[in-house]
């Protein structure tokens, strides 16, 4: 039902998550994220509190793995959810219930983390990281780039419908936050077609919000 990944840029320290399901509006309720703290997608009969309390714990300094373990052992239907984690300094963690519907993988790379469930083959998260590791460029193209390698290698075992791209850096509040609610076909190709849109005008909102006297032309009626 649901396959994603969630990565940290060494460079820039970016944090991110990419996800897509064949339920509506997927970014509404797995993607969770913190600047400088973390990332995580609850998954999989989803429980959205899960993301503020694994995050909630990263704030604390508690690395990914003990986050994580400490937060699923409070969770009584954790048997039933699907979680993955990167921290700020890139540490994994991911965590598969019994109860994970159909076919379901998790696969830790370098700063990343893969996972999904109702797979058409565990070759779906498998090829996730190594697209992300091996893809240049900004965080958003690689979390992109392991998407559609997903795809290539089978994706869910139906048709996906939604798909949600999010990225903190180091401001607050997300310097990305794209979805694609629903779709008869290719959230994951439209989603890219918003970042490609999105991706010449980021700076600008930036800039925008932090010193309005910068900010370039709004380019609407009445504008100067």
């Amino acid at each position: 039902m649901t396959f994603s990944i969630v990565g940290r840029c060494a460079r820039t320290g970016q944090l991110g998550v990419a996800i897509s399901s064949s339920s509506i509006a997927v970014g509404a309720r797995c993607p969770w994220l913190e600047a400088g703290v973390g990332a995580v997608s609850t998954q999989n009969i989803t429980l959205p509190a899960l993301g503020p309390q694994v995050l909630g714990r990263l704030a604390e300094q508690t690395p990914a793995e003990a986050a994580l373990a400490q937060v699923m052992a409070a969770e009584p239907w954790r048997e039933h959810r699907q979680v993955t984690v990167v921290d700020a300094q890139g540490r994994t963690a991911h965590f598969s219930g019994r109860e994970a519907l159909g076919l379901h993988h998790a696969v830790a790379g370098a700063q990343c983390v893969a996972a999904g469930n109702l797979l058409a083959s565990p070759a779906v998260i498998e090829a996730m990281v190594p697209a992300f590791e091996s893809t240049p460029g900004p965080l958003a193209d690689r979390l992109l780039a392991a998407m559609q390698a997903a795809l290539a290698a089978g994706g869910e075992a139906g048709p996906v419908h939604s798909a949600a791209l999010k990225v903190v850096g180091e401001v607050p509040w997300p310097i990305i936050d794209l979805r694609v609610d629903w779709a008869e076909a290719d959230p994951i190709g439209q989603l890219a077609g918003l970042w490609q849109a999105y991706r010449p005008q980021m700076q600008d909102y930036l800039t925008r919000a932090l010193d309005p006297t910068a900010a370039p032309s709004y380019g609407v009626p009445g504008d100067e």
